[in-house]
């Protein structure tokens, strides 16, 4: 039978953190960070790590177990998951995946095989095919799709790029073609997948607010740790929240210009979060930030599906 877990997703400043310590409490459950920075020591304010006080009593999992200079890709996440979601199911506590690295979560639903070896590095891949696209149009891309996987390419419009570029990123970050990737999928796990959002106007000006607050508590000497110790060259360094402050401590840019290049990289990180999550996971979507009594239903909803057999 499948292990049930419960996902919680979203983009940054929206409540995760939150809502998962409230229905862990309410469900007996345990928590696994779903982040890919928050694994790192030392890296707390920057990567708005769960502190003791909001864990409040309840267990998480794959946070700060690695130190900055050791790698943690999306296969060291899905293995140290997979190994933790049994642990909380050995105790009899419910699951709860809770974070906004997209690509990590999907590779654990969607099982993709990835190399142990294999370093992370959607991002860079997404970005070079969106130059692609942004230069040569979406025909041309999908012509450099058939040519690597026909079915895939046979099933996306020509007027849906972002579907290709995943399929393409799919196929450089894991070597299995996107057409076979829905034949991998694991009947391992039973996921409910709840995602918070909320206005983009409002949750656009929370992350200007929560960098004010990052930087009052202390974000600046993170950044400086890491760049001292090596900055974009650590597997910790590329984070954002972190790199944009290098080119401050080489002395090329002001403070406040790096300040605002944390915001708006945020900014921009957030809405690619919720692209993902609408386009890769079936998803059911809550607004807490404007109207909090949705959790009600987030807790009903949960209450029903592990009665459900």
């Amino acid at each position: 039978m499948a292990q049930k877990i419960v996902l919680i997703v979203g983009p940054t400043a929206v409540g995760k953190t939150a809502l998962s310590v409230q229905l862990a409490q309410k469900f007996n459950g345990q928590i696994i960070s779903g982040d890919s920075m928050q694994v790192y020591q030392g890296l707390d304010i920057g990567t708005a790590k769960v502190t003791p006080e909001e864990m409040d009593g309840v267990k998480h999992y794959l946070i700060d177990e690695n130190r900055i200079d050791e790698r943690f890709s999306a296969a060291d996440f899905t293995q140290k998951c997979r190994q933790d979601v049994k642990l909380i199911a050995q105790a009899g506590c419910l699951p709860i995946i809770a974070g906004g690295t997209g690509f990590y979560l999907q590779a654990l639903l969607d099982n993709f095989q990835l190399g142990a070896d294999q370093y992370d590095e959607n991002e860079v891949i997404r970005k070079k095919w969106e130059a692609y696209l942004a230069e040569h149009g979406s025909q041309a891309l999908l012509e450099q799709l058939a040519a690597i996987d026909p079915k895939a390419a046979a099933k996306i419009p020509v007027n849906n790029p972002r579907r290709m570029i995943r399929a393409l990123e799919v196929y450089e970050q894991t070597g299995q073609l996107f057409s076979e990737q829905n034949d991998l999928k694991s009947d391992e796990f039973e996921p409910l997948v709840i995602g918070l959002t909320t206005d983009r106007k409002l949750l656009y000006e929370r992350i200007n607010l929560r960098v004010d607050l990052m930087m009052e508590q202390g974000l600046l000497a993170e950044a400086k740790m890491l760049y001292e110790k090596g900055g974009a060259d650590l597997p910790a360094g590329k984070g954002i929240g972190y790199k944009e402050f290098y080119p401050y401590f080489a002395g090329e840019i002001t403070l406040e210009e790096a300040v605002e290049l944390v915001k708006r990289n945020s900014r921009r990180y957030a809405k690619r979060q919720l692209t993902w999550f609408r386009n890769k996971m079936e998803v059911q979507w809550f607004d807490l930030v404007q109207d909090p009594s949705q959790v009600h239903e987030i807790e009903t909803m949960i209450e029903k599906w592990l009665k459900e057999v």
